[in-house]
């Protein structure tokens, strides 16, 4: 195979990556992504919330009824063995690290300048080789404007840039303003990859108990459309490595996302619905394409179709809006043509 690849200043022997997900939850799963062929792993996310709430929580427990009952103290936990806040987190990263020889990127979703620098610097003592700043973050405070928002998140990544030595990355939604600028901004405060794009999950409403419901649904491959156009703007304009994710599930999207520009591809949803054994397949019939169609590495094909290479750099913007509006027409009867 010829599918080596720079990603965070790691030779990856391929351009999968499997994003967060609860796969990586189970060591023998990350060991089992190496032997099917992935470049490296992301871990499942570490919320800062689950820290906090563990920590209250287990704080209520030690101290409750303690001023009334003295005996109380004996059902305290041996705090020796006790695991909780983000102990099983970094218990794992250590886990997989012995057990596998791919980069362990770990994967922080933060709410506070604190909490990120400290969760980050703890994994890296661990021994995550890198990590993924998960900034989902949804503003629903009308006095915060989205400059105000923006520069919170630059904040906490010159933080985190500053607390480790090892290479941080940040996934990003792709609701910003200016989304080409922010991604350079980022690049200034430290971070060495963008990872394109974050999925919102929507809740749902339930009309009949009157109920907001939690709604999950697993990404679909018409999704890789919003990163693609991303990375093939921003290949060769920002200095960090690109990752897509989000709707990758063919070998297909993979020449995709490597054509526009990106040094990896993340998939978690086609694993989950498939199995991990699906990076092997797709690997092979990524590594068959490039051979039939006389490809000598990724890093030839890296960028080929991006806006910087392709014959008309508008189609990225608007001027395609106007002809796919204009493709699309119907008879008197209202049947496409």
């Amino acid at each position: 195979m010829k599918l080596n690849t720079n990603y965070l200043g790691f030779n990856l022997s391929s351009p999968i990556v499997p994003s967060a997900s609860p796969l990586s939850e189970n060591v023998d799963n990350i060991r089992a992504m190496e032997d099917y062929g992935a470049g490296a792993v992301v871990m499942y996310s570490l919320f800062e919330e689950q820290i906090e709430h563990e920590s209250h929580e287990l704080d209520h427990y030690l101290t409750a009824g303690t001023d009334s009952f003295s005996e109380s103290l004996s059902f305290f936990p041996d705090m020796n063995t006790y695991v909780t806040g983000p102990d099983l987190y970094l218990e794992k990263i250590r886990r997989a690290r012995e057990a596998v020889d791919i980069p362990v990127i770990a994967s922080l979703n933060g709410a506070s300048p604190g909490g990120w620098t400290n969760h980050a610097r703890l994994m890296e003592e661990a021994g995550a080789s890198a990590i993924e700043l998960n900034l989902y973050y949804i503003p629903t405070d009308i006095d915060i404007s989205g400059e105000q928002i923006e520069k919170r998140y630059l904040a906490v990544v010159k933080l985190v840039r500053e607390a480790v030595g090892i290479p941080v990355a940040v996934k990003l939604s792709p609701y910003f303003s200016s989304t080409a600028h922010f991604a350079n901004e980022l690049c200034k405060v430290g971070a060495s990859g963008l990872v394109l794009f974050n999925r919102f999950y929507q809740p749902d409403l339930d009309i009949y108990n009157l109920e907001v419901v939690p709604s999950l649904h697993l990404s679909s491959p018409a999704e890789i459309r919003l990163p693609l156009r991303w990375i093939a703007m921003l290949y060769n304009r920002i200095p960090a490595d690109l990752a897509l994710t989000s709707g990758v599930h063919s070998y297909q999207d993979v020449i995709k996302g490597l054509m526009a520009g990106a040094s990896v591809v993340q998939m978690a949803s086609e694993l989950l619905k498939h199995g991990i054994s699906r990076i092997q397949d797709i690997l092979e019939a990524t590594n068959t394409w490039l051979e039939e169609h006389e490809y000598d590495s990724v890093e030839q094909l890296q960028g080929s179709m991006s806006q910087m290479h392709v014959a008309d750099p508008s189609a990225f913007e608007r001027a395609n809006y106007m002809r796919v509006l204009k493709s699309w027409q119907e008879d008197p009867m209202g049947t496409a043509l």
